[in-house]
């Protein structure tokens, strides 16, 4: 077992520890709700669940007299952004409260994966069998329907699209062709819901130098991919710089070992950071 094991193994997150396994049963709300506990550990994650449970029963009578599925995500979209201001914001990309459930709920203003699974989470009580799509660069809901699928863009105010005018919209932002988009808009597994939020965490937290929290978001991607080298790498770079220069000098000499060519130099550089870390200790 190594070292990141033993220091940090969120054995009470239930939803994590069933990601760990691979099983796709996961409360990805409650999943999600588990990563914003890490800065915040007297989380109450009840008061957001009880918000959910308040939209929903605010779109009880709404959804029952949708005409169609278009409707249907017209008055989820009505409720959620409508009614309680919740979108997109340019600022929500550069802050980890972008990410965290509660915290969007209470600004109002999120980045699209987070929007979305407060949509999902709603959706779920009313029986609506919305799904999550990690497309290229954005973040979406898909509701299957007879007539096909619709998409629904959570950080654009709840925008509603056909399958061809969603192409035609990622094809615009993200520069890619129909056929390479296509295959990527499907519903996503829990387990890539919740890497893509760690990732995105991970982004904000490293361009602001905020090593601390960093920690439990690389630690908990390490978990997730125990084989991946660039994800050991980061784990140790990230202990290091949060301060924590005796865990980090097993874990880069560990790297170390099986780093390609162009990781020497740096890794070298960082043990090196690590000994004299500890020396200063003594």
């Amino acid at each position: 077992m190594s070292s990141f094991d033993t220091e940090m193994s969120f054995s009470g997150d239930e939803e994590f520890a069933k990601l760990l396994v691979r099983q796709d049963d996961v409360d990805l709300e409650t999943a999600a709700l588990e990563l914003a506990r890490d800065v915040s550990p007297s989380l109450d994650f009840n008061a957001t669940l009880k918000w959910f449970d308040q939209r929903a029963a605010e779109l009880a009578a709404p959804v029952a007299r949708a005409g169609d599925e278009h409707d249907l995500l017209e008055a989820l979209a009505g409720c959620l952004s409508g009614s309680h201001g919740l979108t997109g914001s340019a600022e929500a990309f550069r802050s980890a409260s972008g990410s965290f459930l509660p915290d969007v709920i209470a600004t109002g203003h999120g980045i699209p994966i987070s929007l979305s699974l407060i949509y999902l989470a709603v959706a779920k009580r009313l029986k609506i069998p919305l799904e999550g799509v990690a497309a290229p660069v954005h973040f979406l809901c898909r509701l299957d329907t007879p007539a096909g699928p619709l998409f629904l863009d959570a950080f654009s105010s709840g925008r509603v699209m056909e399958l061809d005018e969603c192409l035609d919209w990622l094809g615009d932002l993200s520069g890619l062709a129909h056929q390479r988009l296509l295959p990527a808009l499907g519903p996503t597994r829990p387990r890539q819901i919740i890497q893509r939020m760690l990732n995105n965490l991970k982004a904000v937290y490293i361009d602001h130098d905020s090593w601390k929290p960093a920690l439990p978001v690389q630690q908990r991607l390490t978990l997730l991919e125990p084989a991946s080298y660039a994800q050991r790498r980061d784990l140790a770079l990230v202990t290091l710089k949060a301060g924590h220069p005796d865990r980090a000098l097993g874990m880069l000499q560990s790297c170390a070992k099986t780093a390609p060519s162009d990781d020497l130099v740096v890794l070298e550089q960082l043990i090196d950071q690590a000994r004299v870390a500890l020396a200063a200790w003594n």
